[in-house]
């Protein structure tokens, strides 16, 4: 999760004094432990890790799949494909062993409100590695360049590896805190890819400048690359989700006046230290939202 480029005041403020602003969002995630449920969910839809060597990255990279339920028993069909960024001082386990996210998917795969799909996890943190003291910058910089990987390298990889549908209707990325704004950042530069873009308590202005923030990237975009792309956005109504809130609001008027399908949900809790609807309990039940969204879309596209 990335906060250090929105001006948070006093909550901002207290955790400089502790180690920084990325410390402010480890503190953010702390929610009770995973469930009974959530480890069933795990045993039966686990999480594989694999490994590939970037070109972009220069060295090897981790990314984690879960594979959809009857993904064996049929081998001649082909599924879309979710990729999820994590926020900041995490990794690829994060969607497993915080968010929740086996148990979502069972949850939605069983209510049919998402096609089967393979779910996509990447190790998101540049070559500094993870750190209280910063967050992954999700883009080609001096650190890294995590969008090739992610907007490119990855793509083939999964598709040089699984059984994916063509065309970006059938390709969704989203994220949480800075991997929502690292997961539309990177998606508005490869619209060949991904056509499905979703961000939880994410932001659209940072603080490297007006080329990675979408606010400002989009409208440099042609309206022919546009036409297909589809948003989803969420906040917190807590205090400390005000600048993503405002940031996720402002991006959300911008999308409606350029004519972009997108929604925008404000729900109750956000960032935080602890609570039923705070930090990894806020994602985890939010998933449920914005892949109901992306199932929506996916389903609207196999009836086109």
């Amino acid at each position: 999760m990335k906060v250090k480029e929105l001006g948070i005041s006093l909550a901002g403020a207290i955790l400089l004094t502790i180690g920084g602003l990325a410390l402010y969002d480890r503190l953010s995630v702390g929610a009770d432990s995973i469930p009974a449920a959530e480890s069933e969910a795990l045993a039966a839809l686990p999480m594989q890790t694999e490994r590939f060597y970037s070109q972009a990255m220069g060295t090897n990279r981790q990314y984690g799949v879960i594979l959809p339920p009857d993904y064996d028993q049929h081998p001649d069909q082909r599924y879309p494909v979710i990729v999820l960024l994590h926020g900041g001082h995490d990794d690829l386990r994060a969607y497993a062993d915080q968010y929740g996210i086996a148990q979502v998917l069972q949850q939605l795969y069983a209510t049919h409100q998402l096609p089967s799909a393979i779910v996509v996890m990447p190790d998101g943190n540049d070559n500094r590695g993870s750190s209280y003291l910063w967050d992954p910058q999700y883009f080609d910089g001096p650190n890294g360049k995590l969008g090739t990987l992610i907007g490119s390298e990855l793509v083939q990889q999964i598709k040089d590896h699984y059984r994916t549908l063509p065309g970006p209707q059938f390709w969704a990325m989203g994220g949480v805190s800075s991997g929502g704004w690292g997961a539309v950042n990177i998606g508005l530069r490869h619209l060949d890819s991904y056509g499905i873009l979703f961000s939880h308590s994410g932001y659209f202005t940072d603080s490297s400048g007006a080329q990675n923030s979408p606010e400002s990237f989009i409208k440099q975009l042609p309206a022919s690359s546009l036409h297909h792309l589809h948003i989803y956005m969420d906040a917190g109504d807590n205090g400390l989700d005000t600048d993503m809130r405002t940031s996720s609001q402002t991006f959300h008027q911008t999308l409606e006046q350029m004519g972009i399908s997108n929604v925008f949900h404000i729900f109750p809790g956000g960032h935080g230290m602890s609570g039923p609807d705070i930090g990894w309990n806020y994602f985890h039940k939010h998933l449920t939202d914005s892949l109901t969204y992306v199932g929506q879309q996916f389903e609207q596209s196999q009836m086109r």
